[in-house]
């Protein structure tokens, strides 16, 4: 039995003491006698270390701390980390494309950018290229092709024609062609895709057409309803009788030595759905003006007559009986039409909103007197290089309301002020 203490308690079980432990009495029947001999772990046995500290079973309202799960230890089974109502846990990160390729981005990026601009940065990388080869981009434009571009010159010096798949992408509906031949024609016809149906416009300038390939063209393509030829002069009005078909809506004819008189004719004979007719013909009379028929008095909404040397005040007797439903009008550089002339466009032509009187010297102030008292519904008004127009005459113009546009270049040496 061990010695009672001071207060009569028992002492402590197992007392430190350099680094011994004493060992009480055991009920062994050797009384108070202690070990001296045996095994030197009974002998010398150092104090255990404490065990680890047992956390408690984890909250239900508040997940287990990072440093114990990183420590082993799991929660019981049966209660989820961060409660009952955690979300799932989240899979891996989705990879997004840099910004110099997400195709979101670009998509927006693009419209700041010019026509000549975009040509450069499809040049880039693909991405950007497969971005912006799209139609929505270029529209509205008209891709320029000179002879000499249209063909590759191979090592050998036979030449192959340009691979026009980048246009397709593209979805381009018009196309200018200058300085081309018939043979031209056919190899663009053959090797563009959407020659056949996809091709709206077609416009040739300084081209050595003849009145065959003008007739093969209109006739592969079936998509062109508007046709433009300008400084074409191998071609006749022989060759507008064989080509020229009934879906064609707009035409625009100029600096064409061989139109005259019989190419009007052929204009108003076969076609009837033409709404818009711009001709610049320095031989073209009155008389071409009356095979304007009922036919296009519903459908010609715009006639231009660019500086048309021969046209008179009874050609415009003419033109505003056969096409009443004119809201466009140009006589620019018919040097013959009078004031007389601005009298029975003012009396009959009620729906005009843009008329062009430029370079017309014979005009005076009388004319916009007409124009004002009976055009209430112009909005622009050409006067370039009408020279007898004074003061007097635009005091007359003050009065019209919905005139939006007023052109006085060259006017009278800058007599002519605006107030």
């Amino acid at each position: 039995m061990s010695s009672p203490g001071v207060d009569g308690d028992p002492k402590p079980p197992c007392l430190p003491r350099n680094g011994l432990v004493k060992l009480p009495g055991q009920p062994n029947g050797l009384g108070a006698a202690s070990i001296t001999k045996g095994t030197p772990a009974a002998r010398n046995r150092p104090c255990q270390p404490l065990p680890p500290p047992t956390l408690p079973p984890p909250s239900l309202a508040a997940p287990l701390p990072r440093a114990a799960l990183a420590g082993g230890l799991c929660p019981p089974a049966g209660i989820p980390l961060g409660g009952p109502a955690s979300a799932p846990a989240p899979g891996p990160p989705v990879e997004r494309p840099p910004l110099a390729t997400d195709e979101k981005i670009l998509n927006g990026l693009f419209w700041y950018f010019s026509a000549c601009e975009k040509c450069v940065l499809a040049q880039v990388c693909k991405a950007w290229r497969r971005v912006l080869y799209q139609p929505k981009f270029w529209a509205g434009l008209t891709p320029v092709l000179h002879a000499k571009e249209l063909y590759n010159v191979l090592p050998g010096g036979e030449k192959e024609f340009v691979n026009l798949q980048g246009f397709a992408a593209r979805g381009f509906e018009g196309f200018c062609l200058v300085g081309v031949s018939d043979l031209d024609i056919c190899e663009f016809i053959d090797n563009y895709a959407l020659s056949k149906k996809g091709v709206k416009a077609m416009s040739l300038k300084r081209s050595t057409i003849t009145d065959a390939g003008l007739e093969v063209m209109l006739e592969q393509m079936q998509g062109v309803v508007r046709l433009e030829l300008s400084g074409c002069n191998d071609f006749t009005e022989a060759g507008l009788w064989s080509s020229l078909s009934a879906r064609i809506t707009s035409l625009s004819v100029s600096d064409c030595i061989n139109v005259a008189d019989d190419a009007i004719a052929a204009i108003s004979q076969l076609l009837p759905n033409l709404a818009e007719l711009s001709l610049q013909a320095y031989h073209v009379t009155d008389t071409a003006l009356a095979y304007f028929t009922a036919r296009q008095g519903h459908s010609t909404h715009t006639l231009r007559l660019l500086s048309c040397w021969e046209i008179t005040n009874h050609g415009v007797v003419n033109v505003v009986h056969s096409l009443p439903n004119l809201t466009a009008l140009s006589l620019s550089g018919c040097s013959k039409v009078t004031d007389d002339g601005v009298e029975l466009v003012a009396e009959n032509l009620r729906k005009l909103r843009s008329l062009d009187l430029s370079w017309c010297p014979r005009i005076t102030d009388m004319a916009l007197e007409y124009v004002a008292c009976d055009l209430h519904r112009l909005e622009e008004l050409v006067l370039d290089r009408c020279v007898r127009i004074t003061d007097t005459g635009l005091s007359y113009l003050s009065t019209m309301s919905s005139l939006r546009s007023l052109y006085l270049r060259w006017c009278c040496q800058g007599q002519v002020s605006v107030r």
